[in-house]
């Protein structure tokens, strides 16, 4: 059994260990540890006036960079897109400077932005698919170009949307018909409109401009993850109806990711019919869209950007004047004159 004698020793040694340590630490020791830590503390403080310095460094290259990009851009846009009309679709919610850069960067290039529509959350949530669907069946009957027999909602949405914003009256190549008009309305009215049109909507578009919007990265209770996943296929299926009723259409996304809209385009069907550009959330990205929907329009569909299957600058197109007469409303000729760079 332990006696009283055990647990005194024990606390002597504590005692005795506490004592030495300081002794030690304020004493031969004092010197040895203090070098050290002031050594250690140097070191990082030279790191980081080393690591502020390359970060400005870097920063002033960007900044060089881009007002080279902002400056060349007009010149290199001039003529890109002559006449051509374009509505701009916004895939949710974008930073306002950025929607306007890419209006510039079309206007730079000949183009007349005729309608700019951002998608509502209904368009892709869970909880309006009922609202959805009973909206498809009007949507139909007003389509200029009839479904596939096996197009669900989705595909429905799409075509309603792309038609609407591209669908010219046959005796007025310069105003929308009274079925595109009308689907416009559907969908941008009643207590769930699935968009929002910016201003009034104008004449209509030649070619379509995909603005992605940035990725949402939601917390761990929050069920915006698996909406985002479904509101994948709903986005591919507008790019899929643009690019088979209009002349032209380029998604331009931010940062190519494994989530990216861009990954999801170029891995699937429709990496041969879909023009992207990368990083439009930069000056670089923003100059692409264009040039990139220019070559779309004549035929050179791709992908364009810095990384793997990606390429830098879209080829070199020369896109004649469109034919807006009665007889030969909407169109064009578009002629490559430079292979892929």
């Amino acid at each position: 059994m332990i006696d009283f004698r055990y647990h005194l020793v024990s606390l002597i040694s504590v005692f005795l260990a506490l004592a030495v340590g300081i002794a030690l630490g304020a004493g031969p020791l004092e010197e040895t540890i203090g070098e050290t830590l002031t050594g250690q503390v140097e070191v990082l403080r030279v790191e980081k006036d080393e690591l502020r310095a390359a970060l400005d460094a870097t920063e002033n290259d960007l900044a060089a960079s881009n007002a080279f990009a902002d400056a060349s851009g007009e010149r290199m846009l001039v003529g890109a897109l002559p006449e051509r009309r374009v509505a701009v679709v916004v895939l949710g919610e974008v930073p306002e400077e950025r929607l306007t850069a890419i209006d510039d960067r079309l206007a730079q290039a000949g183009a007349d932005v005729t309608t700019v529509v951002t998608l509502a959350p209904a368009w892709t949530d869970p909880d309006a698919q009922t609202f959805r669907d009973a909206l498809a069946s009007p949507l139909v009957d007003l389509l200029a170009e009839p479904p596939a027999q096996d197009a669900g909602t989705e595909a429905v949405l799409a075509d309603a949307l792309v038609e609407a914003l591209s669908v010219a009256d046959p005796a007025d190549p310069d105003a929308p018909s009274a079925d595109a008009a009308a689907l416009l309305d559907l969908l941008a009215t009643g207590d769930e409109p699935l968009l929002t049109v910016q201003g009034d909507a104008g004449a209509p578009a030649d070619a379509l401009v995909v603005l992605a919007a940035d990725p949402v990265v939601p917390d761990e209770e929050s069920p915006a993850a698996e909406t985002a996943t479904e509101g994948v296929s709903a986005q591919l299926a507008v790019l899929d109806a643009a690019a088979r009723l209009t002349e032209g259409v380029v998604l331009a996304d931010g940062p190519r990711t494994a989530d990216s809209l861009t990954t999801a385009v170029i891995g699937g069907d429709l990496a041969g019919t879909v023009t992207t550009v990368q990083r439009v959330d930069q000056v670089v990205g923003q100059v692409l869209v264009p040039l990139a929907l220019a070559a779309d329009i004549a035929g050179e569909t791709g992908h364009h950007g810095y990384g793997d299957d990606l390429t830098v600058l879209p080829p070199a197109v020369e896109l004649a004047p469109v034919d807006r007469s009665v007889e030969g409303a909407g169109t064009e000729q578009g002629e490559a004159t430079q292979g892929d760079q």
